[in-house]
């Protein structure tokens, strides 16, 4: 082990990097995306609602190295490509999660919320959202942890990451090189996961805490 952090540890930081870059920017993205279109969802017809949900489900059973290798002839090669593959991954999670924590915000709050005067934008920001927020950060939580797994497969099309060491010791048959990017994979979910955890923690709403 000592051997070879000394051999490979200034690349393990830069793959290690590369990993969270990639990771935390298409979860970011799929956040910005999902987050309001799951909100939107409570506010259309249930028949759109489940046409968006649909899309998002099919798209979630396209083979994470199908859609990388898609994305070669219309994005080239390299983090980018990756990024947007991986956004469209982090998007049922969140979008399913939102719908269903919107959805199931007791009507008497919400009416409440209107006796108060509240319109209905300010009835989402102070009400809804604070109350659903759990059930959406469930959702992150979920979607955090499989970019990062499938952040490893952004190898494949030359975006770097610990998938670097993984395909490297495939192919060369390296044992060390399989375990130096797998071992650190999990340990990034495992954290980024415990993080979330604490930030769900402290978004949800005391009244719903035993």
């Amino acid at each position: 082990m000592i051997s070879f952090l000394e051999t490979y540890g200034a690349q393990m930081i830069l793959k290690t990097w590369q990993h969270i870059y990639i990771s935390a920017f298409s979860l970011a993205l799929g956040v910005i995306v999902a987050v309001p279109l799951g909100i939107l969802m409570t506010r259309v017809k249930s028949s759109v609602a489940n046409v968006i949900m649909s899309i998002a489900s099919m798209l979630q059973t396209i083979p994470a190295m199908a859609l990388l290798a898609l994305m070669i002839p219309f994005l080239g090669i390299g983090a980018f490509p990756a990024i947007i593959a991986l956004f469209i991954y982090s998007l049922l999670p969140i979008l399913r999660n939102t719908y269903l924590g919107m959805e199931d915000v007791e009507p008497a709050l919400i009416d409440a919320a209107k006796g108060m005067g509240m319109t209905g934008w300010q009835s989402i920001i102070k009400v809804e959202v604070p109350m659903a927020a759990p059930v959406i950060m469930s959702g992150v939580r979920l979607s955090a942890t499989y970019v990062i797994a499938w952040a490893a497969l952004a190898s494949y099309i030359g975006a770097g990451g610990l998938g670097d060491f993984i395909f490297n010791g495939l192919n060369l048959y390296r044992t060390d090189l399989i375990l130096g990017g797998s071992i650190p994979v999990i340990i990034l979910a495992l954290i980024v996961d415990w993080l979330l955890g604490k930030l769900e923690a402290v978004v949800t709403p005391r009244t719903t805490q035993s």
